[in-house]
């Protein structure tokens, strides 16, 4: 379940797709603990603006710009402009909640006898994973940077997590999902 979301895309008009004469504003946002992709219907008199975090959970009078979740949308159904900014969003989310991320490259483990968690990340290949089961054994990672250091060849850890929500994002048939809600 999603409280809070952050706002990919404001559009006070609706959205100009014809259906309707009636067009009332839509918010596309993405949740902050699921990275469910939502559309939200603002209240009347809210201020708005891209990068937001707005609460969008089941106490309604914590809403204060958010009248309610329209429903849930996959990533084609997004506006350009917030599949644009998607990957800014996703790194300040993933940046603000370091440690549970950190927690995520401490307790990675095998899929199977031949597979690991790791390997799902863009850019990991076998020879990082080794080095990086190496250094793990030693002891925790501490921070991306710690990683960054103790690992060679291992930059950004934080970007690999963002491109692999993104990538669960963009194909919803994925087999092994680590971040994002089905």
């Amino acid at each position: 379940m999603e409280d809070y979301a952050y706002i990919l895309d404001y559009m006070p008009q609706g959205r100009a797709d014809g259906k309707s004469f009636k067009r009332t504003p839509l918010a596309y946002a993405i949740g902050d603990n699921e990275f469910k992709l939502l559309e939200l219907i603002p209240k009347d008199d809210a201020i708005i603006q891209i990068g937001d975090k707005v609460y969008i959970g089941k106490d309604v009078d914590r809403r204060d710009r958010i009248l309610h979740v329209k429903r849930r949308i996959g990533h084609k159904d997004l506006t350009g402009a917030a599949q644009s900014e998607l990957l800014y969003i996703l790194e300040e989310i993933v940046m603000d909640n370091e440690t549970r991320f950190l927690e995520f490259y401490n307790k990675a483990h095998p899929i199977s006898t031949r597979f690991h968690m790791l390997e799902l990340l863009p850019g990991m290949g076998k020879k990082t994973l080794k080095s990086f089961l190496d250094e793990l054994k030693k002891g925790k990672f501490q921070s991306f940077a710690d990683i960054s250091e103790r690992v060679e060849g291992f930059r950004h850890p934080e970007k690999l997590i963002v491109k692999r929500i993104e990538l669960e994002l963009e194909d919803a048939d994925q087999k092994y999902r680590l971040f994002v809600a089905r």
